[in-house]
C-alpha cells in the first residue's frame, strides 16, 4: 500500500494535478494538508473516481486537512489543538486496526522568537500539546503512521544549508528539539530516512520565490511520514515526486509517498 502526503495549497485550485499524481505513483491513500476549502466545497466530483473514499475537516482559505482513500475507513476523527478549531489534524482507521493521523502544522511566520511572535509561540505550543497526547496514548502494540506538513526540516541533510537556516523558522534548534520530543513520545520511525538515512540530502519543498527552483535546489524537508514500531518490518520503499514542483500550477510541496505492507 502506498501512503502519500501532500501539502497541495488549494485542493480546488489543484485537482487536475491528481490525474498525474495516479500516472506517475498510483497512491493508495492520500493525506492532503492546506486543502483551503469549507467541506461543502470540496471538489468530490473531480476526486471520487480515483479516491471514493474522503474524511477532511476544512475552513475557508485556510488550512484545511483531508484524506482520499481506494480502500474504505472503519473509524474517522480529528483533534482540535491550542484551543482552536482551525482544521490542522484529521485521522482515520483502515483495516488491520492502523491509524493514519495526518498534521499540518503551523508555519510560524518568520522570527523565530516565541516573545516577538506570536504565530511562533502558537507552533511550539502546537507540538507540545500534540508530544503530550502521543505520550499519553502510546502503547507498544498501536500500529500507527503519521504524516503531514509538519513545517519542520530537523536534520542539517533536510536543507540546502544548515549553516545559512540556523536561524530560519523551519530549521532553528528550538524547533528541531520539540520535534524530536514528539517523535520520542511515540518512539516513531522516520519511515523515509529508514530508507535513505544520512548524508543524503532530501527536500520535499522548493520557495515560489525561486526562479529556477531545480538550478538552485534549494529545498527543505518539511513533509514527513512516520510509522509505530510494530510497523517498521512493513516498509517497503519511497519515493519523493520531485517533478512534481514543476508540474503545471504546481505546488510549493511535492508528494512523499511510502510503501508500507498492511
Amino acid at each position: 500500500m502506498k501512503i502519500a502526503t501532500w501539502n497541495i495549497n488549494s485542493v480546488r485550485l489543484r485537482a487536475p494535478l491528481f490525474a498525474e499524481l495516479e500516472k506517475q505513483a498510483a497512491p493508495d491513500i492520500v493525506c492532503l494538508q492546506e486543502t483551503k476549502v469549507i467541506d461543502e466545497l470540496f471538489p468530490h466530483d473531480a476526486l471520487s473516481d480515483l479516491y471514493p473514499h474522503r474524511h477532511m475537516r476544512g475552513m475557508k482559505g485556510y488550512n484545511g486537512v483531508a484524506v482520499l482513500s481506494k480502500v474504505p475507513f472503519t473509524a474517522k476523527g480529528g483533534e482540535n489543538w491550542c484551543g482552536r478549531e482551525d482544521t490542522r489534524h484529521i485521522s482515520v482507521k483502515i483495516k488491520g486496526g492502523v491509524e493514519i493521523h495526518n498534521f499540518y502544522i503551523p508555519a510560524g511566520a518568520d522570527e523565530p522568537d516565541p516573545a516577538k511572535n506570536e504565530k511562533f509561540a502558537h507552533k511550539l505550543s502546537f507540538l507540545d500539546e500534540v508530544t503530550d497526547w502521543w505520550t499519553k496514548t502510546a502503547t507498544p502494540r498501536a500500529k500507527r503512521i503519521m504524516v503531514g506538513d509538519l513545517n519542520i526540516a530537523p536534520l542539517e541533510s533536510d536543507v540546502w544549508s544548515h549553516k545559512q537556516l540556523l536561524k530560519v523558522v523551519s530549521h532553528t534548534p528550538v524547533e528541531i528539539e520539540r520535534l524530536d520530543k514528539m517523535q520520542a513520545a511515540h518512539d516513531w520511525i522516520d519511515a523515509v530516512r529508514h530508507f535513505a538515512p544520512e548524508p543524503e540530502k532530501l527536500y520535499s519543498w522548493w520557495s515560489y520565490r525561486s526562479k529556477d527552483w531545480r538550478a538552485g535546489d534549494r529545498g527543505r524537508r518539511l513533509d514527513h511520514v512516520w510509522v509505530t514500531q510494530p510497523l517498521k518490518s512493513k516498509l517497503r520503499g519511497f519515493e519523493i515526486l520531485k517533478d512534481a514542483r514543476g508540474w503545471t500550477k504546481a505546488s510549493d510541496h511535492v508528494p512523499v509517498i511510502v510503501d508500507i505492507d498492511i
